[in-house]
């Protein structure tokens, strides 16, 4: 009964904070606009404070959206089928895969063997090990192979947690080290070749990032180490040989690393296949229920497939497809064009700010083709530096740490299990603070003699 009331509480403290946010934005933007984040104010207080299971309050848009007239049902829905949905349905079960025949086990002993069996040692390796892979493949699939095993390295929940925010953050910024490492890098490239602006080459673009990926790893690596140090991390079995079963699952995961690195342009150099990534990563693991691998059986496994996760991401795409819709975008782009007036360094801060807190409630590919068309012209007219602007926008759009619709790796890390949204915020917002000063003095004191 005690924690049914508890519950009521905070359902009504959500409804609150929700009308406190439409009327205060009465006051700069119009009334459906005014609805919208009121209503994300809502969601995102119910995801923090636990009072309504993920999944239900990711469900809340196809409700709530149509009945105040933001966006029709019809338009909402259909972000619930998103591709990058079927990118993490994939991922998913091969992550399935990998625990059900025990795979992580030896992955997790390789792991303990090579590195330091510290919690400080373990968070490093992590956080560097995905930040690498996340610079050639897609953050969100290498979160999507390595979460599982991170996990399992200890029982201890306090470490579990932190190795899972290390792999979500160190995805996060290794993606931005190479222009194909996350979508919103290859937007910039778009966007800066249809303005006839001089592209940044591949080569140099890992010359100007490394600095501030460095940084920001180092930065995830210390503070997620902070209060941990005592606890022992100890090798859980001893493992003989691979069986057969593990042995077709890593087949199957090699071939899937081949194929997304033949897959994955580098221009000039090599246009890839041209095979869409989530199409990838469904066929293989669809493959897990197929002769020779049969490894996956529906009725038994699918259950385990996290589908609040799911629709957390199409929350997450309805939101931003709201922003487009109800023009809330485009308000929000005039904001910038109103402190053209500022120093450099500061219109840079205003820029890093404001695209890092709303990526955090929005999709950061949406946001960035919204946002640098704006602020091209928002540099054209200030008679400052147009690509060192549009870098800075770029980067912040992937360094979202606080919500687990910020980023895809944000998300499959709350999908394991061992991440509270309140864990996430508290990490989260330093991290957005530390991107933000890094990525902007970096850009005025380095990049400027570069670009």
């Amino acid at each position: 009964m005690l924690e049914s009331k508890h519950q009521i509480l905070k359902i009504i403290f959500a409804l609150v904070l929700g009308a406190i946010a439409y009327f205060i934005s009465l006051t700069a933007f119009n009334s459906t606009q005014s609805e919208l984040l009121g209503i994300i104010v809502l969601l995102v207080t119910l995801w923090t404070n636990q009072a309504l299971h993920l999944g239900v309050v990711s469900l809340l848009p196809i409700v709530l959206f149509p009945a105040f007239g933001i966006i029709s049902t019809k338009v909402t829905t259909v972000n619930y089928a998103n591709p990058i949905i079927y990118l993490f349905l994939g991922g998913f079960l091969l992550a399935i895969a990998v625990e059900k025949t025990k795979l992580h086990l030896h992955i997790a002993d390789k792991l303990l063997s090579i590195f330091p069996s510290t919690p400080r040692g373990m968070i490093f390796s992590l956080a560097i090990t995905t930040g690498l892979l996340s610079s050639i493949l897609s953050n969100t699939t290498t979160t999507l192979l390595l979460i599982s095993i991170a996990i399992f390295l200890t029982d201890n929940a306090k470490l579990q947690m932190r190795f899972a925010l290390a792999i979500a953050y160190g995805a996060s910024i290794g993606g931005i080290l190479t222009p194909i490492g996350t979508p919103p890098n290859l937007i910039l490239l778009g966007i800066m070749q249809e303005h006839n602006m001089q592209l940044i080459p591949f080569f140099k673009w890992i010359m100007l990032v490394a600095p501030l990926s460095f940084i920001m790893l180092i930065s995830v690596s210390l503070l997620l180490s902070i209060g941990v140090s005592d606890i022992k991390i100890e090798k859980k079995i001893a493992l003989n040989t691979l069986n057969g079963a593990q042995k077709k699952v890593m087949f199957l995961m090699l071939g899937l690393i081949v194929v997304l690195l033949v897959n994955a342009p580098i221009r000039p150099y090599w246009n890839g296949l041209g095979m869409s990534e989530s199409g990838i990563l469904l066929t293989f693991g669809l493959l897990l229920f197929i002769k020779p691998f049969d490894i996956l059986q529906w009725n038994e496994d699918s259950i385990k497939i996290p589908f609040s996760i799911i629709f957390l991401f199409g929350a997450g795409f309805s939101i931003a497809k709201a922003f487009s819709q109800t023009g809330l975008a485009d308000e929000v782009a005039t904001y910038l064009l109103s402190i053209t007036h500022l120093s450099p360094i500061l219109l840079l801060f205003s820029v890093a700010i404001l695209i890092t807190f709303t990526t955090e409630i929005t999709s950061n590919t949406a946001l960035i083709s919204i946002m640098l068309p704006v602020i091209y012209s928002v540099s054209e007219q200030a008679g400052i530096d147009k690509t060192l602007f549009m870098m800075v926008a770029t980067l912040c759009a992937s360094y979202a740490f606080m919500l687990p619709i910020a980023t895809p790796p944000n998300a499959v890390a709350m999908s394991s299990g061992v991440v509270k949204v309140s864990d996430m915020l508290k990490y989260g917002f330093v991290l957005n603070l530390l991107g933000i000063f890094f990525i902007v003095i970096i850009a005025e004191y380095f990049w400027k003699n570069f670009l």
